[in-house]
């Protein structure tokens, strides 16, 4: 039986996709974004009146993180854009959290405004990967 029939080369392609993933744009941003949500978290937690909405934004900032490391390993491209889309989701959740934190004074304007800049490139950066992903597969029209 020849190697491709189990899906050796496909797991040695997957294999060599992980390695060379440190490279991409979207795999640096997504964990620079996870680490600057806990550290800002950390740091906020010092307020216990506002626990329940600290661990909302470390949820959903978080979530980018998984969910896009989840993708490396999808089963199909539309799966890849599926893990994809929920991490655009929680990008966009995660901006709303910043949002109420920023004018109940929790975090200040400069904070805020980099976290915020931070994610919308997250965004930039999932939406042209879901778009491109639909198109090469042509789930899109």
């Amino acid at each position: 039986m020849k190697n491709e029939e189990f899906g050796i080369l496909d797991m040695q392609k997957a294999l060599s996709s992980y390695v060379k993933r440190e490279e991409s744009v979207l795999h640096r941003k997504r964990k620079a974004y996870a680490g600057r949500i806990i550290k800002m978290v950390r740091h906020l937690s010092r307020d216990r009146s506002l626990r329940s909405l600290h661990d909302q934004v470390l949820r959903s900032g978080t979530s980018i993180y998984s969910n896009i490391l989840e993708s490396e390993f999808a089963q199909s491209p539309a799966d890849f854009a599926n893990k994809l889309s929920i991490s655009l989701k929680e990008a966009n959740e995660t901006i709303g959290w910043l949002e109420l934190l920023y004018e109940d004074g929790s975090i200040d304007e400069k904070s805020y405004d980099s976290m915020r800049k931070e994610c919308e490139e997250l965004l930039a950066l999932l939406i042209s990967s879901i778009k491109t992903t639909k198109i090469n597969q042509q789930l899109v029209k």
